[in-house]
């Protein structure tokens, strides 16, 4: 039986640590805030295009940097696997046609904070905005809400309201993925700190008037889901319940 000679063993595994460390880095660097900057080789100077990614799971929003107004979003799963990024869209209001297919792109780190992710129609590069965790972090899904001092609950569904934080940033969508309908987004700055939890509105496709609030509330995470409350724009009394998307929706994906 050959041996393998000593220096090979030690080459072997340093190729090993190598690639995992690679994996690891691609996967842990993609979480976090990123704005599209260029696109096709152009500077993007129209709109402000900002991805949230966390927890296998990603959304980005759209909007007019001339006057706020909405001009899309999608989102949903994705993974990781060498150099190639597969997504997986729950909604899409660009391109519905792509809502349940797993489409793969190539990735390139440029540094550290910029990535390029590429296929055969499209260049964009991406800027890392903020990697900020917080008790918030994650990808939620609203399960529960008060109505007439009644707590609702709301069993998971194809029609489901989702709630992204990561890196400063926050967007709730609305849709319905068997149906590839879109019902609505909002999305902006947050901060979450000793039990205050604060959005700053920056995108908001049913009132671009609604650009520029803020919001005020109070929230604890109780065995793992989030309890949200206070009072709306409107100043109605909100409570409400959010739990882990990937305990909600469980995927092999």
């Amino acid at each position: 039986m050959k041996t393998i000679p000593v220096f090979h063993k030690m080459n072997l595994i340093l190729f090993l640590v190598i690639l995992f460390n690679s994996f690891n880095f691609n996967a842990q660097s993609f979480e976090g805030s990123w704005q599209l900057v260029e696109l096709n080789d152009e500077k993007i100077t129209d709109r402000e295009v900002i991805k949230i990614v966390t927890d296998g799971y990603f959304a980005l929003g759209s909007k007019s940097v001339e006057d706020n107004s909405f001009l899309g979003a999608a989102g949903g799963e994705f993974k990781i696997k060498g150099e190639s990024l597969i997504e997986k869209r729950d909604f899409d209001t660009y391109d519905d046609g792509k809502i349940g297919k797993a489409i793969e792109y190539q990735l390139n780190w440029i540094d550290n904070q910029t990535l390029e992710i590429a296929n055969e129609h499209h260049r964009k590069v991406w800027k890392k905005l903020n990697t900020n965790k917080d008790d918030l972090k994650g990808n939620w899904v609203i399960t529960g809400r008060q109505r007439d001092g009644n707590l609702n609950t709301m069993k998971p569904g194809d029609r489901r309201t989702i709630k992204i934080l990561a890196g400063g940033r926050f967007q709730w969508v609305a849709f319905n993925s068997a149906e590839k309908t879109f019902n609505g987004t909002g999305a902006g700055t947050y901060s979450a700190k000793n039990g205050k939890y604060q959005e700053n509105i920056l995108l908001f496709s049913r009132d671009k008037d609604r650009v520029g609030d803020a919001l005020s509330f109070e929230y604890e995470v109780i065995k793992g889901e989030w309890h949200h409350k206070g009072n709306s724009s409107k100043g109605q009394p909100i409570y409400e319940i959010w739990s882990p998307y990937s305990k909600a929706y469980p995927t092999d994906f």
